[in-house]
């Protein structure tokens, strides 16, 4: 069965952090990538970052790296996303999602497959 539920979105002020949960079904983890996307009103959807869940090689997009980081733990099934120094800019409504796996899984959304149906992250100045 098909399942991603995301947790531990909420509200933040600027310089803020935040640690992003998706648990996913076994089934949905053994995919291999695992990856991390927003979208903020009006806007289009943008890959955050991806790990590759059987060798923990992780991805990130340009606009957040060295501030977010994408981690796992294959116990729980879970990916985490650890978001630092928000800015207004990161809010968005934060999604996981789950692909097939590839060494280096992509931050680009129309790889993935099975989506959860988000977390809101909202950031305020």
């Amino acid at each position: 069965q098909v399942q991603l539920v995301e947790s531990g979105g909420g509200s933040v002020q600027a310089g803020g952090s935040l640690r992003l949960s998706c648990a996913a079904s076994e089934y949905t983890y053994s995919r291999s990538c695992m990856g991390w996307f927003r979208q903020a009103p009006g806007k289009e959807r943008e890959g955050v970052a991806a790990i590759y869940t059987r060798g923990n090689i992780t991805n990130y997009a340009d606009s957040v790296k060295g501030r977010f980081t994408i981690s796992q733990d294959n116990a729980k099934n879970t990916v985490y996303l650890q978001m630092s120094s928000l800015t207004p800019e990161d809010t968005a409504m934060y999604y996981c999602a789950a692909a097939p796996g590839m060494a280096l899984c992509p931050v680009v959304g129309s790889a993935y497959n099975y989506w959860g149906q988000g977390t809101q992250v909202t950031v305020s100045s």
